[in-house]
Order: C-alpha cells, then sequence, then structure tokens
C-alpha cells in the first residue's frame, strides 16, 4: 500500500498552512468581485523559486474553487484541491535555486477561515464592502499563496469591481480604469510583503491625499479613506497622524514604505487591522479619546515593526505587538499624555495580579495574541531601555530596522543585535523577562 505524503506545516503555530520547501518571489493578483453576488473570480501568477528539490508545489488556497493551474505553462502531471490545500505534483523535479512560475485561475464565494485558536480571519463582506483581515491565516481566503509569514513577496494587486466603490489595497495606486459596467484599481507592492500583510479594502469611501508627514529622508504621503460623512469624526482621532509618522520616523529611521494609508470602515471593527503600508480601522475608533488613538499610533508603528521587519515564525510575536504597544507610549510622552514611565508602571502592575504561566518567548498559539504578549512584550523594551539607556536603547531600535528592513527576523537575533550595539551581554535580563513565567521587577 503506497502511503499518501504527509502535506507540510511550516508553523507549529500556524498547522496546514505553509510550505519551507519553496518561496514566492512576486504575486500577481487579477481579482473581478461581484458586491451583490459576493462573488470573486481570481487569476493568480505566482513567481518562485525552490528552496530544495521538489516534486511538488503545495499552496494554502480556502473555501474557493480551482479551475485551471498551470507549472511554467503547464499542465502538472496531477493536481488537487482538498481541505483549504492546491497540491500540484509536479511533471519533472525543481533542483533547488531554480525558479519556476505557478497560475493559478479559480473562482467563488470567499468567506473567512474560523480556527479554533485564532477565531475567524480572511475575505468578510461588510454592510456594503468588503475587509480583508489578513492576520493570521486569512491570506488563502482571496489568494493561493504559500502561508507563511517567512515568506515575504513583491505584490501587483489588480481589482475590478462596480463603480461608486473605492478600492484601497498595499503599495501605491498605479491606475484607476472605467470601462463599460466596471472599474479596475491597481496597486503595486515594491517591497517585499508576507501574504498574512496583503490586503483588500472595498467601500464607498471618500478618498483623499492628506498633508505629508516630514519623515527623515523626505515627506511621506498620507491618504486616507472614510465614509463621506465622517470628516469631523476622522480628525478627532487622526488629526495627529502626521505629526505621529515624523516622530516615529526620527526615533525609529526612515518610514520605511513609499506611502502610508488608513481606511475606516462605516462598520464597527472590535480591533483594527494591521497590513503593509496602510492600517484598517472601524468607525468606532474615530472617538478621539486616548483608547483610540493609541490604536492609531500602535497600527502606524507595525510599519516598522511587523511589516518591514517581520517575524520569521510566529512564536515571536512580541517582536510585533510588544514594539507597537511601546510605541504607543511612547507618542504618549511626546505628545503630552501620560508618561512613558507612567504607562510601564501601570502596565507592570496590572501583569502582577494576572496569572504568571506565560512565557513571551514562546507564549503558545492559544495565547500568542493574548493582552499580556502585548504589555509584557513593552515593558520587556522598557526594562531593556532602563539598563543600558536612551542613547543606547534608540540606537539600537534605528539599527534594528535598518539592517532587518524587508527581511524576517527571530527573538534570538534581536537579543544579539542588543548586545553588539550596546557592546555588553544582556543574557541575563533577557533570560528574565523572554524565557520564564515570572515577571520580573521593572530596573530602578
Amino acid at each position: 500500500m503506497t502511503a499518501v505524503p504527509k502535506l507540510p506545516t511550516a508553523d507549529p503555530y500556524l498547522p496546514g498552512h505553509g510550505d519551507l520547501s519553496w518561496s514566492a518571489t512576486h504575486y500577481d493578483l487579477e481579482l473581478t468581485y461581484d458586491l451583490v453576488g459576493n462573488r470573486l473570480a481570481g487569476t493568480a501568477t505566482i513567481r518562485a523559486v525552490a528552496v530544495e528539490d521538489i516534486s511538488r508545489v503545495v499552496l494554502d488556497l480556502a473555501h474557493l474553487r480551482v479551475q485551471k493551474v498551470a507549472v511554467d505553462g503547464r499542465t502538472p502531471a496531477k493536481w488537487a484541491h482538498d481541505d483549504h490545500r492546491l497540491v500540484l505534483n509536479l511533471r519533472s523535479r525543481i533542483a533547488a535555486g531554480e525558479e519556476f512560475v505557478v497560475t493559478v485561475r479559480y473562482s467563488g464565494k470567499p468567506r473567512p477561515v474560523v480556527l479554533a485558536h485564532h477565531g475567524d480571519a480572511g475575505w468578510e463582506e461588510l454592510d456594503d464592502g468588503v475587509i480583508v483581515a489578513g492576520q493570521p491565516h486569512g491570506a488563502p481566503t482571496w489568494f493561493p499563496c504559500n502561508d507563511r509569514p517567512s515568506d515575504k513577496a513583491r505584490y501587483a494587486i489588480s481589482v475590478t469591481t462596480a463603480p461608486g466603490y473605492a478600492v484601497v489595497s498595499n503599495g501605491e495606486l498605479t491606475s484607476r480604469v472605467r470601462r463599460g459596467s466596471g472599474e479596475t484599481w491597481r496597486y503595486w507592492q515594491a517591497e517585499p510583503m508576507a501574504t498574512y500583510l496583503a490586503t483588500v479594502q472595498i467601500g464607498r469611501y471618500r478618498v483623499v491625499d492628506m498633508e505629508p508627514a516630514e519623515g527623515v529622508g523626505g515627506q511621506v504621503p498620507i491618504r486616507a479613506a472614510y465614509p463621506v460623512d465622517a470628516t469631523a469624526e476622522f480628525d478627532a482621532s487622526f488629526g495627529r497622524q502626521r505629526e505621529m509618522l515624523a516622530y516615529f520616523a526620527s526615533i525609529f529611521g526612515p518610514y520605511p514604505f513609499a506611502s502610508y494609508s488608513v481606511v475606516v470602515t462605516d462598520d464597527e471593527l472590535e480591533i483594527p487591522l494591521e497590513s503593509q503600508s496602510l492600517s484598517t480601522f472601524g468607525r468606532n475608533h474615530l472617538t478621539g479619546e486616548w483608547a483610540e488613538v493609541r490604536l492609531v499610533a500602535h497600527e502606524l508603528a507595525h510599519q516598522w515593526f511587523g511589516n518591514a521587519v517581520t517575524l520569521r515564525e510566529w512564536r515571536d510575536i512580541w517582536l510585533h505587538e510588544g514594539f507597537a504597544c511601546y510605541s504607543e507610549w511612547l507618542w504618549s510622552d511626546t505628545s503630552g499624555g501620560r508618561a512613558c514611565g507612567e504607562h510601564a508602571r501601570h502596565h507592570h502592575r496590572r501583569l502582577a495580579e494576572l496569572p504568571q504561566d506565560l512565557v513571551l518567548a514562546d507564549p503558545g498559539p492559544e495565547d500568542m495574541f493574548d493582552d499580556r504578549v502585548y504589555k509584557r512584550g513593552a515593558l520587556t523594551l522598557h526594562a531593556l531601555r532602563r539598563t543600558v539607556g536612551d542613547e543606547a536603547f534608540f540606537r539600537l531600535l534605528r539599527t534594528w530596522v535598518s539592517r532587518h528592513s524587508g527581511g524576517s527576523v527571530t527573538t534570538a537575533d534581536f537579543e544579539a543585535h542588543a548586545a553588539e550595539v550596546c557592546g555588553r551581554d544582556l543574557t541575563p535580563l533577557f533570560d528574565a523577562w523572554l524565557r520564564r513565567p515570572a515577571l520580573p521587577d521593572l530596573p530602578a
């Protein structure tokens, strides 16, 4: 009896996703979306390279039906699509380092994927439009991909839908063309991007160019898309976003992308959505209160920590969320709010009252988005800052981004970088904060 080959899992925190044997270098997505019928039709052209010798290619694609596939222009020897995996058995072996092109034509009614530990993510209908929440497992709901955070590629995304709707996606809008009963929006994301950070937002939005930010290295264009009747509310929460971006650029280094966009849906969202070069908020985030403004800072900071510099494995999620949370405190301090140290002491007291059973460097898939990861991650950075001093700490952050922008990193990489930049052994500090469950005291 012939054994059925086991399908790959790239990351134990996300079983059944990703393939480490090959890597995508470029996605070209041609999509047509019918808003009335919630029907998506697409052609994905994926340029890729074999990491090892391969005789098959496994992609992630959920809920949608595949009509046609090709590898380097030829139909594979055999292919099957089942249980969110598209398996292509090749006619001939592809050697490690060799490039190849996969083309997939597909269609169907997209909907989120629901996982036990992570809830739902992916393409989702709104009352009048669409949002795509990619983190951590939503990308396969709208395009075939190698769904692992360590696989970063460039993207060309084209979406054709009904006139009267704005389409916002990653990167730069290169064209907008009206033909017949449809309008096509084309975007180009030049900087490498992980699959979970790719997104499409569709709605009846007012799209405006805001005043650019004076970032390090030049002006950064800022765009906004929001309901036409929400201008005053938008200004309440986003009125200082330009200053915020300029401040983050001054302490983290140049903004890592060509522009920044924000989308505000007419629907309420439980939490904002992170994606590369843009962030998505619900109308409920337009109060102007600190509880919402901190989220504006949080999502903007992810452009440096999470989008430009991306974790290699999901267990290192503190490298995203801890850094973005600490950025909230830094903005509060510099913008006239509560001092950074006050935030740290407040949240240290709160964490001390919670169960001491979370290991920050490996929290487990069920706790990777636990609020303790966010706050303890931020406190780890504050403890590091207290230990090495402001000059070394902010030099460490700037060089961390400049060295790893466009790449994927681990906690071990950050520890080694910190020791190098600060010129001292920081193992005891990182052991206490990252690898032991008990909450350490903050350094005096």
